[in-house]
């Protein structure tokens, strides 16, 4: 083999292999059979949450997992504060997992400061410190999720700690899918929530 016919088939693979990239902040993708969303998350203002739902994912709990609820205005009580979002986990796929794991210290988005603005990511929770696997992407801003907000009883808010970098037209096809109720019939399947 000649010298210059190894120079360019190394100059082809070398143009063939990407690098991963580089991301100051931890990125990861929910893989879904409408394709990739991709969210950034801010592991300096919640580092607790962070840690927990990145430990979720290394420890590979949302395969085969789902979106399996989306609010909107017209399927809420009338008298109920509103939001719009979509909200994912293990709870419908796995929920001796999901009932099993331990609450996350809860991180409000007064600690934080980051708010629920469109795309961003929070965890779903009943009483403070009981998230876990269970995560919401919001459509629009919901500044009452936020610290104090109207809908959330004990004003504490949800635990907000990452956003949709890429993929937020997925978000919206995903709350557009067939409900009953507030649920999503049938759930939109997650395949995996992978770091890049």
């Amino acid at each position: 083999m000649s010298k210059s016919y190894s120079i360019v088939i190394l100059f082809i693979l070398f143009l063939g292999c990407k690098p991963k990239p580089v991301y100051e902040n931890p990125h990861v993708l929910i893989q879904t059979k409408y394709g990739e969303i991709e969210l950034e998350l801010y592991p300096k203002k919640a580092p607790k949450t962070v840690e927990a739902f990145l430990s979720y994912v290394d420890s590979g709990f949302y395969f085969n997992s789902g979106f399996y609820r989306a609010l909107n205005m017209e399927n809420q009580p009338s008298n109920a504060p509103k939001t719009e979002l979509i909200q994912g986990g293990i709870w419908k796929t796995n929920y001796k997992k999901a009932v099993a794991i331990k609450g996350i210290p809860h991180e409000s988005t007064k600690e934080t400061g980051i708010l629920h603005t469109e795309g961003v990511i929070s965890l779903a929770r009943a009483a403070p410190g009981t998230a876990g696997t269970e995560f919401f992407i919001v459509i629009g801003n919901q500044p009452g999720l936020d610290f104090g907000g109207e809908n959330c009883e004990d004003r504490q808010g949800y635990a907000a700690f990452g956003k949709v970098v890429k993929g937020l037209n997925l978000v919206f096809k995903i709350s557009g899918q067939k409900l009953n109720g507030q649920y999503l019939w049938p759930q939109v399947d997650i395949y995996n929530i992978v770091r890049p």
